[in-house]
């Protein structure tokens, strides 16, 4: 198979690449640091240098490909639909990378909200995750739109050694580098806001499984459990070597610093629940817990 993946360089996207690669497939992986092709060829995939905004080299890829797998910037719509429309009624496969924190709410680590969510339950995103949901449904919908073969995921937090380059996960490296820092585990608010995580290796082998199983207009949360954010600065204070002692890291500190991503990433609740990847799919996580992982990594 000919693929065209954006992100290759990313956590997410040249841990993938890599896989599909190691399958036999034809990766093209879009990435725009050309200093960083030889890296990704050593993965065995084949670099297109460029950026989300080139629409003709997007296109072409799209194309051309028997598949596409979107992992770069789960927000730009415009390279979203790009190429879909070079794959309007192909039939041919498009996966697109979103996030969990399309459920997330505002309480900056003040209150652990009881709402799980699998992927029928409806919800009301914040407003910073308007757009993103916007970008779920219209990839949904272009499978009976557009005649194309659409799958979303959406996987919570991710933890794990990347399986493709030296990259790092989004949110676990922000507070080893704050607790490090301040010599103490840290937290927003109250931390007993609640996630749930998803090793990188299980959500590598969804994407497989997608790939592989999945129906037009699929949706799929990825996870495999949840801990609040206290838990998670504690294991961090072990492994950093304080002793499991944890700080409150003030709301009006982190938005300075971190914008209105300690908001979505930080301080929300993102419960999800992966029901349709592990009953369509059979997809079985089986990778350790993110706390063990914690205290087995002492670096970020």
């Amino acid at each position: 198979m000919k693929i065209f993946l954006t992100g290759a360089t990313g956590y997410i996207g040249s841990s993938v690449a890599k896989f599909l690669a190691a399958k036999g497939n034809t990766v093209y992986g879009l990435l725009r640091n050309a200093a960083k092709e030889e890296e990704v060829k050593q993965l065995g995939i084949i670099p297109v240098i460029g950026t989300l905004e080139d629409n003709e080299l997007i296109s072409a890829y799209s194309k051309s490909s028997d598949i596409v797998i979107h992992t770069a910037d789960a927000d730009h719509r415009s390279a979203i639909e790009t190429m879909l429309a070079a794959m309007e009624g192909s039939g041919k496969t498009f996966i697109h990378t979103s996030g969990s924190s399309v459920v997330g709410d505002d309480v900056m680590g003040n209150y652990e909200n009881q709402l799980i969510f699998n992927e029928k339950t409806l919800f009301t995103p914040m407003d910073v995750r308007v757009g993103r949901v916007a970008i779920n449904n219209m990839v949904i919908n272009a499978s009976t739109e557009k005649q194309i073969r659409t799958i979303v995921i959406v996987p919570s937090m991710i933890y794990g050694n990347s399986v493709g380059l030296n990259v790092q996960s989004d949110q676990l490296p922000v507070i080893y580098r704050k607790s490090k820092e301040l010599k103490k585990g840290v937290y927003l608010g109250k931390g007993i806001n609640r996630w749930s995580n998803v090793h990188i290796e299980d959500l590598v082998d969804l994407y497989s499984l997608a790939l592989e199983k999945a129906e037009p207009g699929s949706y799929f949360y990825a996870e495999n459990g949840e801990e609040p954010y206290h838990n998670l600065a504690a294991a961090i204070s072990i492994s950093l070597g304080f002793s499991g002692e944890t700080i409150s890291w003030k709301a009006e500190d982190a938005l300075t610093e971190l914008g209105d991503w300690a908001r979505y990433a930080l301080g929300s609740n993102s419960r999800v629940r992966a029901v349709n990847a592990r009953e369509q799919l059979n997809w079985t996580p089986h990778r350790q817990s993110i706390i063990k992982w914690i205290l087995s990594n002492k670096e970020q």
